[in-house]
């Protein structure tokens, strides 16, 4: 394996320029801002070594998937990648099909790696430029991550990797609630013993939110969307420390869509029966006078 020492060139300009932003420092702020330059140098030449090191195991060729044929090793090849260390470049093996299918040559190092082909920034980058874009606007977030890793980023690039988030995750509630149309409900959540027989209590209400008119925009007028939450909990009782006994809400559960009661409907099914709502001595349903809420309690969660 490579030493660090035998894998960072200190006569590199960046090195030197960091370094001495290092020991020109002044005041602790000074310091604690240089040294984070460096420590993404350094931590990247431990990245870059690693990476070296294994790309140079033996590798196990797969098959070509259109004739079967065992893949040609083709020899080194590089790749590149956004971190959050920063610019990332490595070498390793590709192979192509003897026969000539058009499957392209093929890269098992990357697989194991978990790499798609061609992505550019990294998962670790697009998940920190998410969260950011959680707390702030595409550009604020853009703009802290290009801070974090010394790398420009667009708001472009952080509102695709956050619409890419949420069709993963929309993806993987979906399966849920398929089964649930489909067929019986979903096990029931865990609770604690006294709560089992405590009632449950089930309500629901429409809200409106402002949401841009253009993903990724800024510009143009504000778009009002309306949305249906419902909430979920246990009703049991509760001794304060004076000794009082008052009722509070136990197991809270949230569920949330932007949509009707149609979209509403459901989600707020399945999260019911895992609350265990069927196997209740009691349910309460609390909601304005609204027909729509009553029409979805007679449908759903009357005996």
């Amino acid at each position: 394996m490579l030493c660090l020492s035998d894998s960072i060139r200190y006569d590199d300009p960046s090195w030197q320029r960091v370094r001495s932003a290092v020991e020109t420092a002044q005041t602790l702020t000074e310091l604690l801002l240089a040294v984070w330059p460096l420590a993404r140098v350094l931590a990247l030449h431990i990245v870059e070594s690693v990476l070296a090191n294994r790309a140079l195991s033996p590798t196990l060729w797969p098959r070509c998937p259109a004739c079967g044929a065992c893949l040609e090793r083709k020899g080194f090849v590089k790749r590149q990648g956004t971190s959050l260390l920063g610019p990332l470049r490595w070498r390793r093996r590709v192979g192509r099909c003897p026969s000539g299918c058009a499957s392209g040559q093929v890269a098992p190092f990357d697989e194991e790696l978990g790499l798609p082909p061609h992505q550019g920034p990294s998962g670790e980058c697009q998940v920190l430029g998410g969260a950011l874009a959680v707390f702030g606007p595409f550009a604020t977030a853009a703009r802290l991550l290009g801070w974090y890793s010394g790398e420009a980023v667009s708001p472009r690039a952080v509102w695709g990797w956050v619409q890419a988030a949420g069709g993963r995750a929309m993806a993987h509630l979906q399966a849920p609630w398929a089964a649930v149309a489909q067929g019986p409900l979903p096990p029931e959540e865990p609770r604690e013993a006294e709560l089992t027989t405590a009632p449950v209590v089930l309500g629901a209400e429409g809200v409106r939110g402002p949401l841009r008119p253009a993903g990724g925009q800024p510009t143009g007028k504000t778009a009002w969307r309306e949305g249906k939450v419902g909430v979920l909990a246990r009703l049991a009782q509760h001794l304060t420390r004076p000794g009082q006994v008052v009722t509070r809400l136990h197991q809270r559960r949230l569920v949330a869509v932007w949509g009707g009661l149609e979209a509403l409907t459901p989600r707020l099914g399945r999260e019911a029966g895992r609350q265990g709502m069927l196997s209740a001595p009691q349910v309460v349903w609390l909601s304005d006078g609204a027909k729509g809420w009553w029409r979805l309690c007679e449908k759903r969660f009357s005996a």
